[in-house]
């Protein structure tokens, strides 16, 4: 097998790649060129890699976003890890059949506990019984993360997610994966760099000092992947757009008497069992869950003047006809996202609203990549509260919707500003992301 590098740079598009993108500009000038690619609704993270991953939408794969409902338990999760969620063949494991020898790289990709490959790494906290949280990355082989700290030094995990997140989390996955390539030459490597998602988010897409640096990134891979004489394809997931304002969709079904929330110590807690409705919000994309066909209908002429409802069969054409999504998918205006929030006073928040809380949010929440006001101050408390033995809650991010000026999850209207094919090989295009498995197969027999 000829080896080959796949590098998802999240984020980029095909009208970003330029100056400010001299490595990638040359890769796209010696091979394919720029190909726009067709993505997936919703365009976010979990969906569009296990669509690259199996060739399939997420109506075959089931996964219907970064998060969903589980009916049996009543439980909202999101960013979960165990590669069997993905239903369908992925792109490795085809591979082996083809070939025993196969060997596959997987860095940070998502999906990758459990995954049938020989090499991964992917961030992973350990939690301990009084509550406390010590941030780590997991590997296959056990001890694999270990000699990449010792190399590399250790992961920067503030800078993964987060008001903190940034570069460095980048530059560390790059050259972590150009060492994996270095050593063990896997037939095919998986990399994940997610750089251009923060600020995108925070500021709206375009900025240049954001592309140059993702290009240099690139670039430390992109040298190894040479080195090897590895053919090189890159994709993007979406593309960020900008975006002017937030919507409610939780408080619409609140107000309508649909939703219903639990009051307590801790703030008001939504109740998915009490409830008639409520939805699960996931940047552009919302997964509407009723507990009653009857309230389908009261469900969705409550949301009618937040999105675009597609109820029943009618999430076929979006390519979300799956139990795991919503009764009703909702989709946002463009210059609109969604946020999660359920409760009419911000006096009875939850407590976790205002901190970074990937797992217990029941809805992806951008404002994690801000610091509120007074922010530093009150980190320096709370970690001195942490010294001291104390319990503490690091409640630094701002309830304010109106700081995100970038979001993600419908098609974009002009291909330009979308994901994104470039391969190393002339031949190879992939125009939708469901051809991404299938080009990289075929890379591999080259």
């Amino acid at each position: 097998m000829k080896p080959v590098l796949l590098l998802d740079i999240v984020g980029l598009t095909p009208r970003q790649i330029g100056p400010d993108t001299p490595r990638l500009a040359e890769l796209a000038r010696a091979g394919s060129g720029i190909v726009p690619m067709k993505g997936v609704i919703p365009a976010v993270t979990c969906s569009a890699q296990a669509t690259m991953l199996t060739g399939l939408l997420p109506q075959e794969h089931g996964v219907v976003g970064n998060g969903w409902l589980h009916r049996e338990t009543g439980e909202i999760r999101f960013w979960l890890q165990s590669n069997a969620l993905v239903a369908g063949e992925k792109v490795y494991e085809a591979a082996a059949k083809l070939d025993p020898a196969f060997t596959c790289a997987k860095m940070f990709w998502w999906f990758n506990q459990g995954a049938r490959v020989d090499w991964c790494v992917t961030p992973k906290p350990h939690y301990g019984a009084d509550g406390s949280k010590v941030f780590d990355v997991q590997s296959t082989p056990a001890g694999f993360a270990a000699e990449l700290t010792e190399k590399l030094g250790p992961f920067p995990f503030f800078s993964f997610w987060g008001p903190k997140s940034g570069l460095p989390s980048s530059d560390w996955i790059a050259r972590a994966t150009a060492e994996v390539i270095r050593r063990h030459a896997p037939a095919l490597t998986l990399c994940y760099l997610p750089h251009l998602d923060y600020d995108h988010q925070r500021q709206g897409p375009g900025s240049p000092a954001l592309l140059r640096e993702i290009d240099a990134c690139a670039g430390v891979v992109l040298d190894a992947a040479r080195a090897q004489g590895a053919s090189v394809a890159v994709v993007s997931e979406y593309g960020i757009q900008p975006v002017r304002r937030a919507l409610f969709p939780n408080i619409h079904l609140r107000e309508k008497g649909l939703l219903a929330a639990r009051d307590g110590p801790f703030g008001e807690m939504l109740d998915t069992f009490g409830s008639k409705a409520f939805a699960v919000c996931d940047h552009q994309v919302a997964h509407v869950y009723v507990r009653e066909a009857g309230f389908v209908s009261e469900a969705a002429e409550a949301l009618r003047e937040v999105g675009r409802a597609f109820a029943g069969d009618a999430r076929r054409e979006l390519g979300l006809d799956h139990p795991r999504a919503g009764d009703i998918v909702l989709l946002a205006p463009e210059d609109a996202w969604f946020a999660y929030d359920y409760w009419l006073d911000d006096a009875r928040a939850p407590d976790f609203a205002r901190t970074v809380d990937i797992h217990r949010k029941p809805g992806y929440d951008p404002r994690e990549l801000f610091a509120a006001p007074g922010a530093v101050t009150r980190t320096a408390f709370r970690l001195a509260q942490k010294r001291l033995g104390m319990r503490y809650l690091m409640d630094v991010v701002p309830l304010d919707t109106t700081l995100v000026r970038g979001s993600h999850g419908l098609e974009p209207a002009d291909p330009q500003d979308g994901p994104v094919w470039i391969s190393s090989e002339r031949g190879a295009r992939a125009e939708d992301m469901t051809q991404v498995k299938s080009r990289i197969l075929e890379l591999l027999g080259r």
